[in-house]
């Protein structure tokens, strides 16, 4: 997926029996971002990063989303674990996960496996996504995912 696209549209079930739909969050910008796993150390600190600055994100109308594999009770306890208080994803059968692109060949001391790159889309009100991050280092991402939603809220 590339600046400019139509990002693709997707029903999925959340934390607390949710259900979660692009299509009914147009008119609010959205950061979309996948990540591998709830409950390990660089899912954690991304999430209460991104919990962190929602106030600033609402204050903008920008919707967070998080999305993985795990289900939304795993969710539930990843959520209430650490007081987040963003909406976290289920994409057990991985179609989200794949229609972005980040369903990816990953090495880890030697061994190839398949599984999600960390990846951040944010998406304009208009259904376009006007920003994408690949290969996410966690350190200062959702600051920096908050300033460019700003930057392009005022143009």
């Amino acid at each position: 997926m590339d600046i400019g696209q139509i990002a693709p549209d997707f029903n999925l079930s959340t934390d607390s029996s949710g259900i979660v739909t692009l299509s009914n969050l147009r008119e609010n910008m959205v950061v979309l971002y996948f990540y591998p796993k709830d409950n390990t150390p660089g899912c954690t600190s991304e999430a209460i990063a991104f919990s962190e600055l929602k106030a600033e994100f609402d204050a903008l109308g920008v919707k967070i989303i998080g999305v993985s594999k795990d289900s939304p009770r795993k969710h539930d306890n990843f959520k209430a674990k650490y007081q987040l208080n963003i909406t976290l994803a289920s994409d057990e059968e991985g179609e989200t996960i794949r229609d972005y692109g980040v369903w990816v060949e990953k090495k880890l001391y030697g061994r190839v496996y398949m599984g999600i790159e960390r990846a951040t889309f944010l998406i304009a009100a208009d259904g376009s996504i006007a920003h994408v991050w690949r290969k996410v280092r966690v350190k200062g991402h959702a600051q920096d995912v908050l300033d460019t939603a700003r930057s392009l809220h005022a143009s």
